[in-house]
Order: C-alpha cells, then sequence, then structure tokens
C-alpha cells in the first residue's frame, strides 16, 4: 500500500461501523476522561484509567475510540465547544466580538489547564465539529468586518494564537499555584525573596519590583496584561481594514 492510500488516523476520519447501542455511549467516555484531566492532569489519563473509572471493560471503550490519541481528540474538541463568539453580523462591532471570543477561548484554557499541553499534538483535532463551529463563527466575524477570506484566516490566527500563548503561561502558572495548596496572592508573597534575589542583577526588573508593580492583586494583573496584548492586536488588525 502507497503513502497516499494509507488510511489517515483520527477520529474524525475513520468510517463509522454500525453495532447494536453501546451500553457506553461516547458521550460517557469524554465526560469521564475531561473530568479525569481536570482532577489528575494528562499523563494520569489512560484507556486501562479511565476503563476502571467508568467501571468498563477495554472492549466497551473501543467500540467508540480506537486509541488515546483519538480520545484527545474528543477531548480537545468537547471543551472547545464551550467557547462562544458573538453573532458576526454586525461589521461596526467585529472588534467586540473578538474580544468576547478571545476571552472565552481563554477562560477554557484556564478552566482546563491540560489543554494548553496538548494543542501541538491533536492530530486531527481542527476537523471536530466544535472547532469546526468556532471557526466558522471567528471566520462570520473577521469577514463581516471587511477582512478578505483568506487574510480573515490569517487574522483569527494571529489572535487564537496569542490566546493560547498567554492561556499557556497562565495555566502554568495557575498549576504551580495550586500545587503549592495556596492562593495566588500567599504563593507570590512566598516566591517574593526568591525574585528579587534573581533581579538583583538586572536594573530594569529591580526596578519593577521596588515600584511594587507585582504587588497587585494577581488576579486583576493577570486579566489587564491580557487584555492590554489582546487590544494592541486588534490595533493592528484595524489598522490594516482601515488600508
Amino acid at each position: 500500500m502507497s503513502v497516499d492510500e494509507q488510511p489517515i488516523q483520527s477520529v474524525w476520519t475513520r468510517p463509522r461501523r454500525k453495532r447494536d447501542q453501546p451500553a457506553l455511549s461516547q458521550a460517557q467516555i469524554v465526560a469521564e476522561a475531561v473530568r479525569l484531566l481536570d482532577v489528575e492532569g494528562v499523563d494520569a489519563l489512560s484507556m486501562r484509567r479511565l476503563g476502571t473509572a467508568l467501571n468498563a471493560g477495554a472492549t466497551s471503550l473501543y467500540r467508540h475510540v480506537a486509541n488515546r490519541d483519538e480520545l484527545i481528540e474528543l477531548v480537545v474538541d468537547e471543551v472547545y465547544g464551550e467557547i462562544t463568539v458573538p453573532d458576526g453580523d454586525d461589521p461596526a462591532r467585529w472588534r467586540e466580538a473578538a474580544v468576547v471570543g478571545a476571552e472565552s477561548v481563554r477562560a477554557m484554557i484556564l478552566r482546563h489547564p491540560w489543554v494548553a499541553s496538548l494543542l501541538g499534538s491533536v492530530g486531527l483535532s481542527y476537523l471536530g465539529p466544535n472547532v469546526m463551529r468556532l471557526n466558522e463563527r471567528l471566520l462570520g466575524v473577521f469577514v463581516s468586518a471587511g477582512f478578505p477570506g483568506d487574510e480573515a484566516n490569517q487574522a483569527i490566527s494571529a489572535v487564537i494564537s496569542y490566546v493560547i500563548g498567554m492561556g499557556t503561561t497562565e495555566a502554568a502558572w495557575l498549576t504551580t499555584v495550586a500545587k503549592s495548596g495556596q492562593g495566588e496572592r500567599e504563593w507570590a508573597e512566598r516566591l517574593r525573596p526568591a525574585v528579587e534575589e534573581a533581579a538583583r542583577e538586572h536594573p530594569h526588573q529591580r526596578e519593577m519590583l521596588a515600584r511594587g508593580e507585582d504587588e497587585a492583586d494577581p488576579v486583576r494583573l493577570r486579566d489587564e496584561k491580557f487584555r492590554y496584548g489582546l487590544d494592541r492586536m486588534l490595533d493592528g488588525l484595524e489598522t490594516r481594514l482601515k488600508r
């Protein structure tokens, strides 16, 4: 069999086989997988661990997913279903819709920190129904704003890449904080002596610490940093539109 004839390995490309209705549904499998990921993280997720949590044998799971890679595709698409993007029919409000969509993506990542570590290795997850619906809504927003179809896709990619990058950083920080058993402010205060020592030979960072910029409410500070970058990204796209 040539390379061109070999089947593409993905849950979205595998032909569906007609079977009697199994006792365990795909929705149940995916929901439990998301719960396990939220509680225990990526390393804990395996077909065996999932089967144990569902009190089901491997045969029941493999009726719906061929392997762990397909399971990952399904759980990523599942959490993407939590993202909301407003109707983009009003070109005057495209920026408002883009902000709502971007903040919704960020919120999803922070609810499910594990997703950040999977986005670079999730096969063909972009073919999932929730991801396709999200892309369609975003395209509606940017095309209505006035971006040509090909450039609208590039604009969306730029915005989403920013959101995922920031969300990944935040998710890593929040995971570290959660492991400490303390709140963000308490953990930051405990960490401050080490930060001050590390910044001792770096005058700009030392000055920032002296101004107390890291002592603000950490949640508000994260929100402000995210929104600053997003606004500057959209400023650039808006300038592009006006040309």
